[in-house]
């Protein structure tokens, strides 16, 4: 396990599963320029690795992420290759270019998490405000400790409540008109409710928020690699497809292209003997 950066890698099960781990706890958490850096690099490097089934992502200390680092200065970025938005952030020059360059550095990190072929889990072990609770909304899976606080608070800074992915996510989540009543006001809320509105899966104890998250993330990993790539791929392209039709479509061609890498015969060759499946590797 990696220690000295701004986010910690453990990897378990012969790779399987990567526990991605926030380590700012003196500012609870919250992303400057170079973690949101690092955090780019490292959701590329992982989706490129076909061992990989499942993340987890979670939190130092008493906050999962308490967003954006407001402290977080241009001149802070120290290293921002293969970082288009980065290296546009410590470029440019006018106000307009530097606030737009932040904005999307987040963002797009965050657009990466949904797009990875992989699902991640979201541990929320504290605090998820701001850039924090979108970063909890990005994830596929959520489980929460009951010490853990949410909220769409940005509204409450004077700006949209409508930001880094929040607007897409929470009305998908928990419908439009809870969406539009926690946006609207940016109150913060607790574990209880977020479990009560589906927003969270289960709130469990700190001793074991991460062995539950592990634990679905190694559920989940016993699935064929490609099944479950295009599983999450194919759920949200669902999600906001026009019609039934359309995402009947999706469906059908998704399941005629995994037919065609032999899991499917393995699988009932496995059922039909009593055994366990091998899946193809992607």
């Amino acid at each position: 396990m990696s220690t000295d950066t701004a986010i910690t890698v453990e990897r378990l099960d012969d790779d399987a599963i990567a526990i991605l781990t926030i380590n700012r706890p003196q500012r609870r958490n919250a992303l400057d320029s170079q973690t949101l850096v690092e955090l780019h690099r490292l959701l590329d490097t992982l989706n490129g690795d076909p061992a990989l089934r499942a993340i987890v992502v979670t939190g130092q200390g008493v906050s999962f992420c308490a967003g954006a680092d407001l402290r977080s200065q241009p001149d802070d970025l120290s290293d921002t290759a293969g970082v288009p938005y980065a290296q546009l952030r410590s470029a440019a020059t006018s106000t307009v270019a530097v606030t737009m360059a932040a904005q999307e550095l987040m963002a797009s990190a965050f657009e990466k998490i949904h797009r990875l072929r992989v699902p991640v889990i979201a541990a929320v072990n504290g605090f998820a405000l701001g850039g924090g609770f979108a970063l909890a909304l990005a994830c596929d899976i959520r489980y929460a400790v009951e010490s853990a606080t949410f909220g769409a608070v940005f509204i409450r800074h004077g700006v949209s409540a409508c930001d880094m992915g929040t607007s897409y996510f929470l009305p998908r989540l928990v419908g439009a008109s809870r969406a539009a009543e926690l946006m609207l006001t940016g109150r913060v809320f607790g574990a209880a409710e977020a479990v009560a509105i589906g927003l969270v899966l289960e709130v469990v104890d700190a001793a074991s928020l991460l062995d539950t998250a592990v634990a679905k993330a190694r559920e989940i990993a016993q699935n064929s690699p490609l099944a479950i790539w295009m599983t999450k791929e194919t759920m949200w392209q669902t999600v906001d497809s026009p019609s039934l039709r359309h995402a009947l479509d999706i469906e059908n061609r998704t399941q005629v292209m995994c037919t065609g890498t032999g899991d499917l015969a393995n699988s009932f060759a496995a059922f039909r003997d009593e055994g366990t499946a091998r899946w193809n590797p992607l």
